[in-house]
């Protein structure tokens, strides 16, 4: 009888044992996939981190190439004011501005109209007759309609329509006009209204000696 019970005990013992055994089996095949689904998530995770770092950077390289091409703009314009400084080499004698208030510079448009060149021929045709050793600095501007570098080139062009008119009509040496283009970065006043941008765009003529 004893040996029976016994028996029984040590089988009971040992299916316990093999309970155990597969509960332990089972949990850490639980935790191994609870661990593997984390991994996952991770590696997910630091993929949309690398993504967005890339993203940022991009962004970083388009806003750094904009400063340098809006440094260089404003560079240009700043030695073609110096340059202009140092070649006139004397004082300012007197200036005329050719805006809409006078003549017309029809918007996006470099032509000058028939009253603009009586305008310049009453002002620089004295000077001319007298045979004065002057430097004529001519200056294009515009209104803020339009993107920057379109208007540093308008102005440029109405600027030059100024100077080829000097040298083709009235007979002004090129060597002594030098022509620069503040496109809108000089206003006489704001922008608001029509009014005021027609000021905006203008030639202004300074002659020095």
């Amino acid at each position: 009888m004893k040996a029976s019970i016994l028996s029984f005990l040590m089988a009971a013992a040992a299916v316990s044992g093999c309970a155990t055994k597969r509960f332990v089996t089972t949990g850490i095949g639980e935790v191994n996939k609870k661990v593997d689904h984390l991994s996952t998530q991770v590696e997910t995770t630091q993929e949309r981190v690398r993504a967005n770092e890339t993203r940022i950077e991009e962004t970083n390289q388009r806003a750094d190439a904009g400063i340098r091409e809006a440094g260089g703009t404003a560079r240009q314009a700043m030695t073609k004011a110096s340059e202009a400084e140092i070649a006139a080499k004397g004082k300012l004698i007197y200036t005329v501005t050719l805006s809409d208030d006078k003549v017309r510079f029809p918007l996006n448009q470099a032509e000058i109209s028939d009253d603009a060149r009586k305008l310049i021929d009453d002002v620089v045709e004295p000077l001319k007759s007298k045979n004065r050793g002057v430097y004529l600095e001519i200056e294009g501007h515009t209104d803020s309609t339009g993107p920057e570098e379109f208007n540093r080139t308008l102005g440029e062009q109405r600027a030059l329509a100024v100077r080829n008119y000097l040298h083709d009509q009235v007979g002004i040496a090129l060597n002594r006009m030098q022509v620069i283009s503040y496109g809108a970065a000089a206003p006489l006043v704001d922008n608001k209204t029509p009014e005021h941008r027609s000021q905006n765009r203008r030639v202004v003529i300074k002659t020095l000696e």
